[in-house]
């Protein structure tokens, strides 16, 4: 009977270990959520590695002409932005990395604590089976019964044995395989470990080039101060001739939308005198100076269900829309700042300037209506589009291949970016909803 008891109490404890802690341990511990997953930080990583190749691309055409220009400045300083992105996504990476490094030693260090339990607890058991049930014993233990029913409990007993054995001898095995995948996973971190901590230094070193190239850029424009000045003055004085021409069409397409919409309505008033006498009509008073006057006091466009549903969609994707060039940066931003070079010197821009390749494409960026092609001095060519009381403005083209009054849709090219003497390549873009000038970084979508 003592033997008897002494097997049941085996089983029992070996039944308790392998449901308890020592077999709760062996599950995997969840990993902490973390601020981004490693497939966004892999599109961050793709994403910087375009704009830095973009970058260095219209860098390079500044460069050619072998002197230092604003537009040079503007490329460096996108670069050194971009690359401090670079950076940051690194660290962010090399953060992760090292959390996952922690984990997996962590768990290495259970997974073989675990082992070692249950090695441990099988010698034991094997220990206990040979004292208490070797073939002999069994035999013995079995017949010792003082009934059928405790034979077959006992019978139970033996085969239960048996397969905890089994269960145990599996435990192990596939604790072992455990700690191998862990132990390998843990030494492919530790080696992406290694190698973020190698570009890290080297996107450093190219971080503190490119800070340099900026500071010698910059001395050299210094000493070119009058002649930034004069530059300068240039600009403002074609901003000022293209502000005039934006105003002036403007007004002028206001003053028409509210003409055709003061005909429409006569139209519909005399058809309807027409029909209560019979088809005798009154005079319409389409294009009289009072009509015309009435129209010059409207500050917006008189819509037309077609327009005003165009203006609807224009407005429902604010944030979306496209941007004027495939590629490209805003090199001068939208609203009041500081020269880049000239100090206590502050400049103002109606829209955003965005530095591109030579000859890119310009594009429209939404459907609408072509309603100027014009030429001013300093900024070259000028397309403006309607989108119904939203306005496009699209200047510093090389070339224009639309006409006034063409229908374009989104994506179609209206014509070639300019590049001028100093090499810089760039577009000068506007978004104006009636004649309130709006901020088109607040409209256009993420490149």
């Amino acid at each position: 009977m003592k033997e008897a008891l002494r097997f049941y109490l085996f089983l029992l404890t070996a039944f308790l270990y392998l449901s308890g802690p020592a077999a709760q341990a062996q599950q995997r511990k969840r990993p902490a959520t973390r601020t981004k997953s490693k497939a966004q930080l892999e599109r961050e990583r793709r994403t910087t590695l375009r704009r830095i190749q973009e970058t260095s691309r219209i860098l390079a055409q500044t460069q050619e002409k072998k002197q230092a220009s604003i537009g040079q400045l503007n490329a460096l300083k996108e670069k050194l932005t971009v690359q401090q992105g670079v950076i940051r996504n690194i660290s962010t990476e090399l953060k992760t990395v090292e959390t996952d490094v922690r984990q997996t030693e962590g768990q290495v260090q259970q997974t073989q604590q675990s082992l070692e339990q249950l090695r441990a607890e099988y010698a034991r058991m094997i220990y206990a089976a040979s004292k208490t049930a070797n073939s002999y014993n069994r035999i013995m233990f079995l017949f010792a019964a003082d009934s059928f029913n405790s034979f077959l409990r006992r019978l139970r007993y033996v085969r239960q044995y048996s397969e905890v054995r089994q269960a145990q001898a599996a435990q192990i095995n596939a604790t072992q395989q455990k700690l191998s995948r862990q132990l390998s996973s843990l030494n492919e971190q530790r080696q992406q470990k290694s190698s973020l901590l190698s570009n890290q230094l080297t996107e450093k070193k190219n971080l503190l080039n490119l800070k340099t190239q900026q500071d010698q850029v910059v001395t050299k424009l210094s000493q070119q101060e009058e002649g930034l000045r004069q530059e300068l003055a240039r600009r403002q004085q074609a901003v000022q001739r293209l502000d005039n021409l934006i105003a002036q069409r403007v007004r002028e397409e206001i003053a028409r939308a509210a003409r055709a919409a003061a005909a429409a309505r006569a139209a519909r008033a005399n058809a309807a005198r027409s029909g209560v006498r019979g088809g005798v009509g009154g005079t319409s008073r389409t294009g009289s100076a009072e009509e015309d006057a009435a129209a010059s006091r409207v500050n917006r466009v008189t819509l037309t269900p077609e327009t005003a549903a165009l203006s609807s969609s224009f407005a429902d994707n604010q944030g979306r829309l496209l941007w004027p060039v495939a590629h490209g940066f805003i090199s001068q931003h939208f609203g009041r700042h500081a020269h880049p070079v000239l100090k206590s010197v502050v400049v103002e821009n109606r829209g955003v300037d965005i530095q591109t390749n030579a000859g890119e494409p310009v594009r429209a960026i939404f459907d609408g209506k072509v309603l100027t092609v014009s030429s001013v001095p300093g900024m070259n060519n000028i397309v403006m589009i309607q989108h119904g009381e939203y306005f496009t403005v699209y200047a510093k083209l090389r070339s224009v291949s639309v006409q006034e009054g063409q229908e374009v849709k989104a994506r179609a090219t209206i014509g070639t970016v300019q590049t001028n003497s100093e090499g810089t390549s760039e577009v000068q873009f506007q978004l104006w909803r009636n004649s309130a000038n709006l901020n088109p970084e607040n409209w256009l979508g993420r490149k």
